[in-house]
């Protein structure tokens, strides 16, 4: 007869010392945790704060993609940006225009940023950047959106960029 109840208490007992795991409070530690973690998020809130305040809209940069791509889609390429929409995209080998769909992620400095907001949102396996301290661009952006798949990692390099009339 004691048994039984023995081991009643004993279920009782375990389970009580396992209410917290279902409570609330570890998820969001977990989610404050992870956030904190992330110093990219601070970092782009940071950065692209710095290029709005520049004020920047006619510039032009040399843009450089290593994936699994056409040569065509890797560059590198010269985009030009007037009044905040991009004017051209050139080869820089050839100086031919490319095709505007190729780059059209990469194409103005705030799509840059989007591409690393959206990075940081889609919880990216690996993803560091490197920004101009001084406008606050970003310089390179390294993305392996999951470790688990091989060849669909990005890489972009952003160089040469100047202010334009």
């Amino acid at each position: 007869m004691r048994l039984p109840i023995a081991i009643s208490a004993g279920l009782l007992i375990s389970l009580g010392l396992n209410a917290p795991v279902l409570s609330q409070v570890p998820i969001q530690v977990a989610q404050l945790t992870t956030i904190a973690a992330n110093p990219n998020a601070g970092q782009l809130k940071n950065n692209r704060q710095l290029w709005n305040d520049q004020n920047i809209s006619n510039y032009r940069y040399t843009l450089t993609r290593s994936c699994f791509c056409t040569a065509e889609a890797r560059g590198p390429v010269v985009v030009e940006v007037r009044n905040g929409a991009t004017s051209s995209v050139t080869l820089v080998a050839t100086g031919q225009p490319v095709a505007p769909d190729i780059f059209k992620e990469y194409d103005t400095v705030p799509k840059l940023f989007n591409v690393i907001k959206e990075a940081i949102a889609g919880k990216a396996s690996s993803l560091t950047v490197e920004y101009n301290s001084t406008l606050g661009y970003p310089t390179q952006i390294n993305i392996d959106y999951n470790s688990q798949i091989a060849d669909e990692e990005v890489y972009l390099t952003i160089e040469n960029f100047q202010v334009i009339n």
